[in-house]
This record gives structure tokens, sequence and C-alpha cells, in this order.
């Protein structure tokens, strides 16, 4: 039996190269998209840079917050891969090398140029009592701790650490949508969309503008948990927008 239990989650993206903007992040999108099937909604996302203190401190800010904390970037083999660290510091627990990242990652260089590198090694490292999420892709793991769930920084390795983790946390019932639009401005509808959210409990109305061929227009989405409410909801918002002899189009436009 799905829970009506709202389960949150909340991200951190770290590194400096998104700040900076030579990295656009293509994480959040897929992240929230993969929470939502899980029952779990994504409610805050932050972007820190490679700094020990500024990590700790957000980690121990968001762990506490929400249901889960999904971290992404900085367990790579460098230097500057701090979140591990960062983590740890923020647990009050000691760096170890994980004993089963560590013949993972054995078996993976075996036959590669090199080996295990010190450095590769650094992708064993764990806060102390953690667990590992498998990556079918590159070998190294991802890192679990509680709540909190350390995955790569590279959008097709996040993808396969999040595939490993599907149907193993507890989540409530997924929010669902649907979308009306038209060429109408938020302005002539804005009392609606406040009048026939509040009217319906355990729905939400979003409203998205937009400019297209020269005109102006928004598409209206609602959601809920609930298929029935959602369907009330939306029926009673294409009657408001009929009633003021505004044309729309279920699905948006």
């Amino acid at each position: 039996m799905t829970s009506t239990r709202i389960y949150r989650a909340a991200l951190l993206v770290i590194g400096d190269e998104i700040l900076s903007g030579r990295t656009h992040d293509k994480n959040i999108a897929q992240i929230a998209s993969w929470l939502q099937v899980q029952g779990i909604r994504l409610t805050e996302v932050r972007v820190v840079a490679d700094d020990m203190d500024a990590i700790a401190e957000a980690v121990n800010a968001l762990r506490t917050k929400y249901d889960y904390l999904f971290t992404t970037g900085g367990i790579g083999p460098t230097h500057d891969d701090i979140t591990v660290d960062a983590v740890a510091q923020a647990l009050g627990v000691p760096v170890v090398i994980h004993p089963e990242a560590h013949a993972i990652l054995a078996d993976y260089y075996k036959d590669k140029e090199g080996g295990l590198t010190e450095a590769r090694l650094r992708m064993a490292r764990a806060p102390e009592g953690s667990g590992l999420i498998p990556n079918a892709m590159s070998g190294a793991p991802g890192i679990r701790h509680g709540n909190i769930f350390m995955m790569a920084g590279v959008p097709s390795i996040t993808a396969q650490m999040l595939a490993a983790l599907t149907g193993t946390l507890e989540g409530g019932a997924p929010l669902i949508s649907e979308t009306v639009g038209g060429w109408i401005k938020e302005s002539e509808v804005a009392d609606l969309l406040r009048q026939t959210e509040k009217a319906h409990e355990g729905c939400q109305i979003g409203s998205y503008p937009f400019f297209r061929e020269g005109r102006t227009g928004a598409n209206f989405v609602v959601r809920s948990t609930d298929a029935d409410k959602l369907a009330a909801c939306l029926d009673a918002l294409c009657a408001g927008l009929a009633a003021r002899g505004l044309a729309y189009t279920r699905g948006g436009i």
C-alpha cells in the first residue's frame, strides 16, 4: 500500500565548474524525474563550490531537513574531489578505504594500463559506516551513508547509480500532473488560479507563461497525488476559463 506521507529530498550539486559556467548541470532534471517515480519530491537544490566547510555545512543543513539528500560531483580520483571528506566531516566520522569498493576497483582496473593507482584508489574512500551504490558503467561506486547518497557528477554515470537505487527507497504516492494552456495572459486569470487551487485541497496549480509568435500565452499545470482530485481541479479550471470566454487546450500549447 502506497504511503500518503509526502517524502522529500534535497540535491546538493558540488563543483567549481558548475558555478563558473564551464559545465552545465544536467543532473537536476534527471534526479528530479527519477525521484517523482519513486514517490519522492525534490524540494530543494543547492550548488556549492569545492570547499570543505561549505559542503559540510550544506550537508548538515539538508540531511536533517529532508528525508533524503543526494549529492553530485566530487567523488572522482583527483585532489579536488573532496565530497567524501566533507561529508565525513559533517558526520563526525573518519574516512576509510571501503573494502568492497577496493575489491570492485581492483577488479575493474586489473587489465587496464597502470592498474589500481593511488589516484584511482581515492574512489574507494568513504565515510566510515557507508554502504555502496553500484555503478555498472565505470566501476567506481557511489556511496550511501544513512539518508545521504553521494553520486557522480557525470550524468551518464549518475543515471546508472539511480537505476541501481530504483525501488529501494521508501516513498509516498507519486505526484501526477495535467496541463491546460492557451494564448492567455497570466494577469487575466490570476484570481481564477488562486480560487480554483483553494477550492481543491490536495492540488497545486503552477502557471508558466511564454512568448511565441509575437504573442503571450501560458500553460497551467495541475498537480496532485490523487487522480480523482486532480481531475476535479482540472475540470473546474477549464470551466472557469470557458466562463471567461478564454480558449484553452488540454495538454497545453
